[in-house]
């Protein structure tokens, strides 16, 4: 009984690779700034089933995920890029700062200041920027 109580509690956890494609179609979403209720639409799903692929609570089907990168204009292997299964590559590892990149990648947040960064013609200022979000960080 207890074993398929165990059973049951893991086919309940979302699969690494849904989590990881989830997450992409998210940062994509944000990053063109569509709501979810948009790229539902466009689709023919509610913002809800949005909201369950992103999470990767639910998989994505393979008609689903084409609509979705048309809709995104991004080509399939894009959901898929920086996917760090341990059966791609043997051996290979993502850092901790790897991880937070991506973590930070994934807010909007992270998106805004990726890209507007990049604008800041000045070095200058870019670094006294990273000055101050380093000396707010230890802050905390």
């Amino acid at each position: 009984m207890k074993l398929q109580r165990a059973e049951a509690a893991e086919s309940k956890t979302p699969n690494a690779v849904d989590v990881h494609v989830g997450a992409r179609v998210r940062m994509r979403r944000k990053f063109l700034g569509l709501s979810q209720q948009a790229l539902a639409a466009t689709i023919d799903l509610t913002f809800q089933q949005v909201q369950k692929y992103e999470r990767g609570f639910n998989r994505i089907s393979a008609s689903k995920l084409y609509e979705i990168s048309r809709t995104l204009k991004a080509p399939i292997q894009y959901f898929f890029e920086g996917y760090g299964g341990h059966d791609v590559v043997d051996g290979f590892s993502e850092s901790t700062s790897e991880q937070m990149v991506y973590g930070f990648l994934m807010t909007s947040e992270g998106i805004e200041l990726a890209s507007a960064f990049p604008r800041i013609g000045n070095g200058r200022q870019r670094r006294r920027l990273v000055e101050l979000v380093r000396s707010l960080a230890e802050e905390v």
